[in-house]
């Protein structure tokens, strides 16, 4: 290579890499060494700070791409193939149809590859395997924690743990005082209380809650105050204490769907638990901090409106009135919008994700690990001297990949915050299969889980996630 060998250079990191040594600055300082040493001049280098290698949504890289097809470069450099990529088509993708097809080397220091020679070349193409194969095992080993978790009967919710228990130690304990608020929804509405009632009775008498309909109801509905828990739509036999009797909640289950119960009703009270438009209750004024109603066509704010002395705040409040069907199309498709894009729920997700404070033994399970990287490259070093079959190599690298995969399995990961990600995930994904055939009671059900408010003001609306 000549003196004016062109480099772009590439660095990653995301929460997975909390348990490798592959800070922004290291690998920074590696590419700036390595560059050196080989007398190549290093034009330029892009950061992706908090993104995962799953996917190619990340802005530095496509950044770089675009730079790349523009400016005279002959090579990109990387500290290590999967920060990169973690999925084998995005690695072959990117080195051969955005690198190799500009005529732009792809080299990983790590590794010791460079797309020059036809050895980088194989070789690549074998790693990006093995790093696809080392995320499907995490991430059905995820999954299959998640599952066996369920069927051991523990509650999946982590610190979100549901109004009556207190989560301690990866287990639901009965929380007396929240408890007693229960039993209490549960008895007022076997004798004949409306879900509003019930409403204004519990928050005249409690005041550590501010109980809505939309809580009664869910409280009402919620199988974990009979010992049940769920994952994945399959209910399992809890290990908590249930605060409710499977007698009294199968009555309550009769009464929440009985048709004498619906047609004794006035139509304006058909369902009191329900809220009459998609987003009723779950909007908030941000300039007086008072609820909005829906009424004439429009979600407006109690105290702009007055059509309630009761939940007036600011009567000189002079905030914006919303056209009902353009605020629920809004937030809809928000939601639509977040389920396909990657990059912000991983922003969202990565902030209830576990951190270097939440697992044990970090500094032997790094250093081990960086032994087993030490034997990867020393086993594609061995081959490409032609001292190493094929077959022994790809053995190997079995063999380190799974004792990596054991060492993270080992790790005494916290999985509170796992599984706050997870649901939310998984909640999205019911959204997007089944939200427009649900009716509004369901589609309103749905919203809840994903959003705790919505906040108006002016033409601003700030959604905020139940995260």
């Amino acid at each position: 290579m000549n003196e004016k060998y062109m480099v772009f250079g590439y660095v990653r990191v995301s929460t997975d890499n909390q348990l490798e040594n592959y800070s922004i600055d290291e690998q920074i300082d590696r590419l700036t060494a390595y560059c050196k040493a080989k007398g190549w001049v290093l034009v330029k280098i892009y950061t992706d700070g908090g993104f995962s290698g799953g996917n190619t949504n990340r802005p530095a890289l496509r950044q770089m791409l675009e730079d790349m097809k523009k400016a005279d470069i002959n090579a990109v450099i990387v500290y290590k193939l999967d920060r990169l990529s973690r999925s084998q088509k995005d690695t072959l993708m990117l080195i051969e149809d955005e690198f190799l097809s500009n005529n732009v080397d792809f080299v990983s220091i790590n590794e010791n590859f460079d797309t020059s020679t036809p050895f980088g070349r194989a070789m690549i193409g074998i790693l990006s395997v093995f790093a696809q194969l080392e995320k499907d095992q995490i991430t059905e080993r995820f999954t299959m924690g998640r599952i066996g978790r369920g069927k051991a009967g523990y509650f999946h919710g982590g610190g979100n743990s549901p109004y009556g228990y207190d989560y301690v130690n990866g287990e639901l304990l009965v929380n007396e005082y929240e408890a007693m608020q229960i039993e209490e929804i549960f008895d007022l509405f076997i004798t004949g209380k409306s879900m509003n009632a019930i409403t204004k009775i519990m928050r005249g008498k409690y005041e550590n809650r501010n109980w809505t309909a939309t809580a009664v109801r869910n409280a009402l509905k919620n199988r974990i105050y009979i010992g049940k828990v769920q994952f994945k739509g399959i209910q399992y036999d809890g290990k908590h204490t249930s605060i409710i009797s499977p007698e009294q909640f199968k009555e309550v289950q009769h009464l929440l769907y009985s048709k004498e119960r619906e047609n004794r009703k006035t139509t304006a009270q058909k369902s009191p638990f329900r809220g009459g438009y998609l987003l009723s209750s779950f909007i908030y004024c941000s300039r007086c901090g008072a609820r909005y109603s829906a009424n004439h066509g429009y979600y407006k704010c109690y105290s702009r409106s007055k059509s309630s002395k009761k939940f007036i705040t600011d009567p000189n409040c002079k905030n914006e009135n919303w056209n009902i069907v353009e605020l629920d199309t809004l937030v809809v498709e928000t939601i639509r919008e977040l389920i396909g894009n990657k990059e912000m729920i991983h922003q969202l997700t990565s902030k209830i994700k576990p951190n270097k404070d939440d697992f044990v033994d970090t500094k032997k399970v790094n250093a081990r690990m960086e032994s087993i990287n030490k034997q990867l490259s020393k086993l594609i070093d061995l081959y490409q001297v032609g001292t190493l079959p094929m077959e022994i190599l790809t053995s190997k690298v079995e063999a380190l990949v799974q004792e990596k995969n054991m060492l993270l399995e080992r790790q005494n990961v916290k999985e509170d915050k796992i599984h706050t990600a997870a649901n939310f995930i998984d909640t999205l994904n019911t959204f997007e299969t089944y939200f427009e055939t649900f009716d509004l009671d369901a589609k309103r059900m749905l919203i809840a889980t994903l959003i705790e408010c919505i906040k108006i003001d002016g033409k601003n609306v700030e959604i905020k996630w139940r995260l």
